[in-house]
């Protein structure tokens, strides 16, 4: 299966394209006016490896009449390699003290949260361990100090998480949390602020969890019929 369908592709989504393949799977077929990545009977695979704003209308027509499933990648631990700023410098590799987590597609999560209970939609977070390929551009962004990413490389697959229904998405919410704010969600699964902000309101959209009030300024979500 090697190769097939991968022309131009960057090599995280050429891997994940060959992993979740099967064998008598199609590649690159034109639905609905879209190319898909992998149509695997009746089902659309799509594998995004990078912001989902790109896909909101894709995925928004296509999940009308089609079942499509996501794959969606996060690093769960990288490599940086630098390539040599000049022919006589040497490529560095050392390994990122960050540590990726499934909670991370909320940031992207927010460009169509609706089709996270939409029948016909469903998500696969794979977790990795990535190499993140770098070189040096003194016109990239001060922040970067000149470092732009050229590709990632996949190394090894650590877990999957799907997510086919509404009530999957509860397998995120810490257990035994009853009421809680987005300030106690952010503390009690460590993440950022801004992060949980997104994540709640994402799942308020799968109807999953639900606003019940105030505790003083801050809103009061619960787990709904819990």
């Amino acid at each position: 299966m090697s190769g097939i369908g991968t022309l131009n592709e960057k090599p995280l989504h050429a891997a994940l394209k060959e992993f979740y393949a099967h064998p008598d799977d199609r590649f690159e077929v034109k639905v609905d006016g879209f190319f898909i990545d992998i149509v695997q009977g009746d089902l659309l695979i799509e594998i995004q490896t990078g912001n989902f704003a790109s896909i909101k209308s894709k995925l928004t027509k296509l999940t009308q009449e089609r079942r499509v499933r996501l794959v969606y990648p996060i690093a769960q631990e990288k490599w940086i390699v630098k390539l040599p700023k000049n022919k006589d410098g040497e490529i560095i590799r050392r390994k990122s003290p960050k540590r990726g987590r499934v909670e991370e597609l909320f940031w992207e999560m927010v460009s169509f949260p609706q089709l996270l209970a939409h029948p016909n939609f469903s998500l696969v977070v794979v977790m990795t361990k990535e190499e993140e390929v770098r070189h040096f551009n003194p016109n990239l962004n001060w922040r970067r100090r000149g470092w732009g990413t050229v590709e990632r490389r996949l190394l090894d697959l650590a877990e999957q998480f799907v997510f086919e229904q509404p009530a999957d998405w509860l397998s995120l919410l810490p257990d035994g949390i009853e009421e809680f704010t987005t300030k106690d969600l952010a503390e009690k699964l460590d993440i950022n602020s801004k992060l949980s902000q997104k994540m709640v309101y994402c799942l308020r959209k799968t109807d999953v969890i639900e606003m019940v009030g105030k505790r003083g300024r801050a809103n009061l979500y619960k787990v709904v019929n819990s």
